[in-house]
């Protein structure tokens, strides 16, 4: 029996010398980067979609890990990818986006794309506590309003994989890798793209603001899309999100 949530592993698609490595979000999956994976492709970029450690199999799982583990996932794919190609840009959604913009500081990448991509978490005092707190209660609703609710496209929230609800603990961690986030923002020396949808009730465009301001590039670009929801990868407005990043990669590949 796998382990591995069928549909939401992680995938190859090779191509040029110039490779991209897609990274999902939080309590997401490879599937969530998949479709965004094959139009890069179909670009002739090389594409790897990672999975993060402790997602797309159990919550247990996801529990477990911490940020360091999350971000030794993308050390692990950048070499793999690094492998067959020269250059490497790092295109990631949600909590994929904060490893992008944090791991392009650690890495030697061409540009990062990050897209949805929260800056803090709400005040919420829980927050120092995760490690105690998660045993009474392990877990927390994503969110008020119903499942599915956010999404503009009905039909990919159907088939979407991401667990249902937070783990506890795992959000004290998410709120730890923010940190570092936040304290590498001005050391991001590369160029920077910004999506985000005006219409994402689940992290709020204000956060694409603070990201952009904190930013160290003066390469740096920001994109409001409408007619999606937080995961702007598979929602409606999907495919201006594909363009948005394909010409951004396109016009530092042409630079060079």
């Amino acid at each position: 029996m796998t382990q591995i949530i069928p549909t939401a592993e992680p995938f190859f698609l090779p191509g040029s010398k110039t490779g991209c490595l897609l990274i999902h979000g939080f309590t997401g999956a490879p599937k969530e980067m998949r479709w965004m994976g094959e139009y890069l492709a179909d670009k002739g970029y090389s594409v790897l979609g990672v999975r993060l450690a402790g997602h797309a199999t159990r919550p247990e799982d996801m529990i477990r890990s911490n940020w360091s583990d999350w971000t030794a996932s993308v050390e692990d794919g950048f070499h793999l990818l690094r492998g067959c190609t020269e250059r490497v840009y790092l295109v990631g959604l949600s909590m994929g986006g904060v490893l992008s913009l944090l791991m392009s500081t650690r890495l030697d990448v061409q540009g990062v794309v990050a897209m949805s991509t929260p800056y803090q978490l709400a005040d919420d005092w829980r927050l120092n506590y995760t490690e105690w707190l998660y045993k009474l209660q392990p877990y927390l609703p994503k969110g008020k309003e119903l499942p599915g609710s956010g999404w503009f496209d009905q039909e990919s929230w159907k088939d979407h994989v991401s667990y249902p609800q937070n783990p506890v603990r795992s959000l004290g961690q998410l709120n730890q890798l923010l940190a570092e986030m936040r304290a590498a923002l001005p050391k991001v020396n590369v160029p920077a793209l910004l999506i985000h949808s005006k219409d994402d009730g689940y992290v709020l465009p204000e956060n694409l603001e603070n990201i952009y301001a904190s930013l160290g590039t003066s390469d740096k670009t920001k994109i409001y899309i409408t007619g999606s929801g937080h995961v702007v990868t598979r929602d409606a407005a999907r495919n201006q999100v594909f363009e948005a990043a394909y010409q951004f990669i396109h016009r530092i590949e042409e630079s060079k």
